[in-house]
């Protein structure tokens, strides 16, 4: 496939020869007057190279950098620069432009560049590939992001783990609730003791408590043998309770006694039986309102509920998408044998806007699939499941420009509040707005005046 170059130069003349030049080489050209009609192309369109030059109306190429880096990363840029502004260009390699050329324009040394710059984008992407293969932190069993919302859940993770508190983790399902508690339990002091996971829901109610706490030989239909319960098994360990939530009420106080007591009899037993486990929980649902509405033990909830890890979807988390794609990528090349470098910008583009309702699950077999029908170096879009394809003209976006700038104000205002403790005042104030403005936005916006981190 042809590289495709983006010329950006308020100069005529220099736009066209560049362009004649590289369609001579066989590069896809187009070529842009200014920065602000660049970037609406960056937006519309997948370059693997944008050439600027720096001092242009509109918008000049510094700022053309920062923002095209924001919606199209894997663009490399190079900077075109007059002798007076080689200062300017130096900052632009730090903000993160491939390299400068000096005008008047060399063509040959531009085609030199280029050439190396094909060659580096490889090397570029075998080696990502391969960080992605060796790079997981021991512990944190391949939880995979950079984002804020879950380097918070790192620091939860390092902070929770070295104690004996119960955890409480809540999320959606595919949001690696089990990765986190596997993560905890390797920082622990027993990581050299068994991590032992139960599925609540998986488990008929008649067969819940023998799994848990063991039974007696003849103490019910079918028990031919004794049994050791999970609650035995694990003992000096971690056992991780997921679904929590679907555990039977009468259930609910057996399980209460067990971790306050450290103690259990089994299923016709006459004997308790002592264990030393940390208890961690996970669940997609709302044990608070469950509390309230009498289908989930209150007491059971707070003996649970010591540490609670709140983990965020991966709409939530989108700067993440990226390295979960190659991460995958790499993962399952390893898998089948492939050797595929990465994915194309276009089909990045569509991942990343994506409304991602299954989680890093549903990413991970977007990713499987394409793996298996991609025959060249990196994913394209014709690689994807039909339902991303389709959905791809709206890139996840509002459709009105009202509509899109509702959302933003609505999402802006919730995290300044997060990181402002619920406090309003402070947050009026971070805003540059007065307390009644932001009441008046806030129910405007269909944000609850009085609400906590469980109800965003």
């Amino acid at each position: 496939m042809a590289t495709s170059v983006l010329i950006v130069d308020d100069e005529r003349a220099i736009r066209d020869s560049i362009q004649i030049v590289l369609a001579d080489e066989g590069y896809k050209t187009e070529t842009s007057s200014d920065g602000k009609d660049a970037l609406f192309k960056i937006k519309d369109n997948n370059y693997d190279v944008v050439i600027t030059d720096i001092k242009m109306p509109n918008m000049d190429g510094m700022e053309l950098l920062k923002e095209a880096s924001k919606i199209s990363p894997d663009t490399f840029f190079i900077i075109m620069t007059a002798y007076a502004s080689v200062k300017t260009a130096i900052s632009a390699i730090r903000e993160g432009a491939y390299d400068y050329l000096m005008k008047p324009i060399e063509f040959d040394d531009l085609l030199l560049r280029l050439k190396r710059l094909s060659r580096y984008k490889k090397l570029s992407l075998e080696n990502k590939s391969l960080r992605q293969r060796v790079s997981a932190e021991p512990g944190y069993q391949n939880i995979i992001g950079e984002s804020n919302a879950i380097k918070k859940v790192f620091r939860l993770i390092t902070q929770v783990a070295k104690t004996k508190s119960n955890v409480l983790i809540t999320g959606k399902s595919g949001t690696g609730k089990e990765l986190v508690a596997k993560a905890i339990h390797h920082n622990s002091n027993r990581k050299d003791e068994i991590f032992l996971p139960i599925n609540c829901g998986a488990i008929s109610e008649s067969l819940i408590e023998s799994e848990l706490f063991g039974h007696k030989k003849g103490s019910f239909t079918g028990a031919i043998d004794e049994k050791v319960g999970l609650f035995k098994v694990a003992d000096g360990g971690t056992l991780f309770l997921d679904e929590i939530g679907d555990l039977p009420l009468n259930m609910q106080v057996k399980l209460l006694r067990a971790i306050e007591d450290k103690r259990f009899i089994p299923v016709g037993g006459t004997k308790t039986i002592s264990t030393d486990v940390r208890i961690i929980a996970a669940t997609n649902q709302n044990l608070f309102k469950k509390s309230e509405a009498g289908e989930f033990r209150e007491d059971l909830y707070y003996r649970l509920n010591v540490i609670e890890i709140s983990l965020p979807s991966l709409n939530e988390r989108r700067d993440d998408v990226p390295l979960l794609v190659n991460y995958f990528v790499a993962k399952y090349c390893n898998e089948m044998g492939k050797k595929i470098l990465g994915v194309d910008n276009e089909a990045m583009k569509a991942l990343m806007n994506h409304n991602w309702r299954g989680g890093v699950r549903e990413l991970e077999n977007i990713i499987e699939r394409a793996v298996i029908f991609s025959f060249d170096d990196v994913i394209k879009m014709e690689n994807l499941s039909d339902y991303i394809r389709d959905n791809v003209s709206n890139y996840g976006f509002p459709v009105s420009l009202k509509e899109a700038v509702k959302n933003f104000e609505r999402e802006h205002i919730i995290n300044v509040i997060k990181n402002n403790n619920y406090n309003k005042e402070e947050t009026a104030k971070v805003l540059e707005i007065g307390l009644s403005s932001l009441y008046r936005k806030m129910e405007e916006l269909n944000i609850p005046t009085k609400f906590s981190e469980n109800d965003l």
